[in-house]
């Protein structure tokens, strides 16, 4: 594998994905006057965890909206994948598809070949979460390289509360040299 972490505290690559509607936004950049962003990515609809997670974190999506952190999810599937995985998913953030290798890499993803045409019909990026702040910066970065490690969606969210509260004055960690 040939790609580079993305380090706490660097830039967040713009990044251009693809929305169901035709449109294509810069994943990164927060939407709807917030100040933050959290970007999911996910191994695709063929990942039946993913799927769990991504509901999962529907319960959460209104304690980030009260922090101003907006909230989108995206993968390397196909718009007909992403169409499909609609009817397992009960989430109102925003879903993406069509994540790249090339952008997989310079998130500094870790990526799967399928484990057989039924998994899926093309290499995929394992789960990675990034928190991004008002001045574009990684606020907190976690990158997997299996479905069963992720963060634990009580913990980083009351996390990301305790960080935004100004009385805390938390800077951003692990920037050690």
């Amino acid at each position: 594998m040939n790609s580079t972490k993305i380090q706490a505290g660097s830039g967040f690559p713009a990044v251009q994905v693809n929305a169901l509607d035709g449109s294509v936004d810069d994943i990164g950049k927060p939407t709807g006057g917030a100040e933050w962003k959290m970007v999911v990515v996910y191994r695709g609809q063929h990942c039946p965890l993913c799927t769990k997670y991504l509901n999962k974190l529907e319960g959460f999506k209104q304690r980030l909206a009260d922090v101003s952190v907006d909230l989108a999810a995206v993968s390397g599937d196909s718009h007909e994948q992403l169409q499909s995985h609609l009817e397992k998913l009960d989430v109102s953030f925003p879903l993406y598809y069509g994540l790249t290798i090339e952008q997989m890499q310079d998130l500094g993803l870790y990526i799967s070949h399928p484990r057989s045409p039924k998994e899926t019909d093309h290499p995929f990026a394992e789960p990675g979460l990034f928190v991004i702040n008002a001045d574009h910066q990684v606020q907190v970065v976690d990158i997997s390289n299996n479905p069963f490690v992720r963060p634990e969606l009580d913990a980083l969210v009351s996390g990301i509360e305790w960080i935004k509260n100004p009385d805390n004055n938390y800077p951003i960690r692990g920037t050690y040299p």
